[in-house]
């Protein structure tokens, strides 16, 4: 891994500031104003704040124990283990927070989508991709192939006829999704990746396993452990192509974390209702009426510290 820039130091450095700042639960709304100013500056201060959240998502019992210790019983004492908690989330840890040469890769990606935005690309053989809320990918047409690298993130695909007849695949780190003139999604994160088809048919490859043929109407999870069982579609899928998140007897915990892509800031669940089980159709372009709907529909409630510092909590 190469060493971090001077810059990457930098973003980092100032996403731990903000870090601390934005937990303090004194931010007033000029300093939140200040943050997403900061944020939409520089793809450099998006990418530190996401790899703060993703660190901190993993610290996130910490907070919590802290709480309970007399630390936090004073603002200044307060302020001093945030910071110190900061300071190890940012300060060197550069491979834990992904400056790394695939997330390099994902900021310089061919097509990319902020948080919360969704986007249409026409592609160069009249295929049509679509990508998701903070997706990364690299489009690879030549002479002998069409190839799509989906670095991060969800897509959906409808590919076209080709007068040359070249395949048209997706790739992931897991595998390889081949097109056999169809429409299908594709997701990957760090544990997996899924396909799903919606039209005719793809053929599905990873290391050390078979091929699998799937139809329309079926889905698979593969991953560096192969592919997985294949299964039917359902309502959720590609739901998000239409704004909406649907959840068919979904642990809260999973919903929120497939919410958080659609918002800045941190969005955390109480492990007391992570595995309470919702069904439901959520707006992604609007996520605080999500969280609010959640609140009226559920015994929940949502815990706002500032605009993008959200627990959602049993209710009282």
């Amino acid at each position: 891994m190469s060493a971090p820039t001077p810059a990457q130091r930098e973003a980092i450095r100032d996403a731990a500031r903000w870090y601390v700042q934005l937990s303090s639960g004194s931010t007033s709304a000029e300093q939140q104003a200040q943050w997403q100013r900061w944020h939409d500056s520089d793809p450099l201060h998006q990418l530190a704040w996401q790899r703060m959240q993703a660190v901190s998502s993993d610290f996130a019992g910490l907070p919590r124990r802290l709480a309970s210790s007399t630390l936090l019983g004073a603002g200044q004492a307060r302020r001093q283990v945030l910071y110190g908690l900061a300071l190890l989330l940012g300060g060197g840890v550069f491979a834990s927070l992904g400056w790394r040469s695939d997330t390099r890769r994902e900021w310089m990606a061919d097509q990319r989508s902020a948080v919360g935005e969704r986007r249409t690309v026409p592609l160069a053989d009249g295929s049509r991709l679509l990508l998701d809320t903070d997706s990364a990918v690299d489009v690879q047409f030549d002479g002998q192939q069409r190839r799509l690298v989906l670095r991060r993130g969800q897509i959906l695909v409808e590919t076209a006829s080709d007068a040359a007849a070249r395949p048209f695949m997706v790739d992931t780190r897991h595998g390889r999704v081949l097109a056999l003139g169809t429409r299908f999604t594709v997701s990957v994160d760090e544990r997996g990746s899924e396909v799903a088809v919606l039209d005719k048919a793809v053929q599905v490859s990873a290391a050390s396993a078979r091929q699998v043929r799937l139809e329309a109407g079926q889905r698979v999870v593969f991953s560096p452990a192969g592919i997985g069982a294949v299964r039917d579609n359902d309502a959720s899928v590609a739901a998000w192509q239409d704004g909406s998140l649907i959840a068919i007897d979904q642990p809260l915990g999973e919903l929120l974390a497939q919410l958080s892509r659609y918002r800045p800031g941190i969005l955390h669940c109480d492990p007391a209702v992570a595995g309470m089980k919702i069904s439901g159709a959520f707006p992604v372009t609007d996520t605080d009426l999500a969280l609010t709907a959640l609140q009226s529909a559920f015994p929940l409630t949502v815990q706002r510290r500032t605009r993008y510092w959200v627990t959602v909590m049993p209710r009282g």
